[in-house]
């Protein structure tokens, strides 16, 4: 029996413990990416899994992705996470955090000037 996920399931089970999770995305030498099936749920997916007490985000990943495909990576670029999110209220003020802020059309993004982790 394959395990239960719940996504925006206003009647699942509250969560009892946050447990962290960290993929690897991983290339090869021909852009292609290594995906793995899971047998519990039958999806394809990045191989990943549950970060263990006082292991780091990079330590999982290289773990998780040997333990799940057989396939030692390396860590070539480490990103941070980053939510998809929507706005709820509020309105884009600038602030002592940030001088600048709004909402922008992918088309225009050129024009801004990014940090290189979020290129």
């Amino acid at each position: 029996m394959g395990r239960t996920e719940y996504h925006n399931a206003p009647n699942a089970p509250k969560a009892n413990i946050p447990i962290p999770a960290i993929n690897m995305l991983v290339v090869d030498g021909q852009d292609a990416i290594l995906l793995q099936r899971r047998r519990d749920a039958g999806q394809w997916t990045l191989p990943g899994g549950a970060q263990d007490t006082g292991e780091t985000a990079a330590q999982c990943a290289i773990r998780e992705c040997l333990e799940e495909t057989g396939s030692r990576a390396e860590i070539r670029q480490q990103y941070e996470n980053t939510f998809i999110g929507r706005p709820t209220g509020g309105e884009p003020t600038v602030n002592d955090e940030a001088d600048g802020v709004g909402f922008v059309q992918p088309a225009d993004l050129d024009q801004y000037e990014f940090h290189p982790s979020m290129r």
